[in-house]
């Protein structure tokens, strides 16, 4: 009776361990599908700074290397191997700036070139308006900062667990949007301790 007793509560752990795996599993796809379908958010921060939030899509080994081809191959020219990868991140940032400067004459061997210099904090600008061409160099500075941070889930105001993953991207330029960003954690059952 005991051995039957036993090997029934083997079965019983089995199957709940099981059950727990697939439960995390469709869990893991669940939110796999809304990050890829949610747009980027974008808001200010306290300082005025731009920034947005996008949730991080959480990836297989196999997953990353199937969705991700062009990816795959820069990592691997870097000579680092998939399996040790941990997570990776893309943003895309475009920066505009309306400028109104000042054009003043300046003599070069008989000829005028017309000069204009702009500089803010970020952002210079300096051209020359010749009698058939305009030559312009801008050069533009910015700093991403990107946090990645977990939302917890809640039960009656009380945290626990994960809910998701969320990448916050921060620019220190105000005139950069940031257009696109992506986060992915590559995904392992265990974490490996170091």
């Amino acid at each position: 009776m005991k051995k039957i007793l036993f090997i029934y509560a083997l079965c019983a752990t089995a199957v709940a361990a099981w059950g727990i795996l697939r439960h995390k599993e469709a869990q893991r796809l669940e939110n796999n599908q809304t990050a890829l379908s949610e747009q980027v958010e974008h808001y200010r921060t306290r300082l005025g700074e731009e920034a947005a939030s996008v949730r991080a899509l959480q990836l297989r080994c196999d997953e990353f290397r199937k969705m991700r081809e062009a990816d795959t191959r820069r990592i691997r020219a870097l000579g680092i191997k998939l399996r040790r990868l941990e997570s990776t991140a893309t943003t895309s940032v475009t920066t505009e700036v309306a400028v109104h400067t000042v054009v003043r004459d300046t003599v070069i061997l008989h000829d005028t070139l017309r000069v204009f210099h702009w500089r803010d904090e970020w952002v210079t600008v300096d051209g020359r308006i010749g009698r058939d061409s305009v030559c312009c160099e801008v050069t533009s500075i910015d700093t991403l900062r990107q946090i990645v941070h977990r939302v917890p889930r809640r039960f009656l105001f009380i945290p626990y667990g994960t809910k998701a993953i969320r990448q916050e991207i921060i620019s220190s330029n105000p005139h950069t949007k940031i257009v696109y960003s992506d986060y992915i954690e590559l995904y392992r059952r265990r974490k490996r301790k170091n």
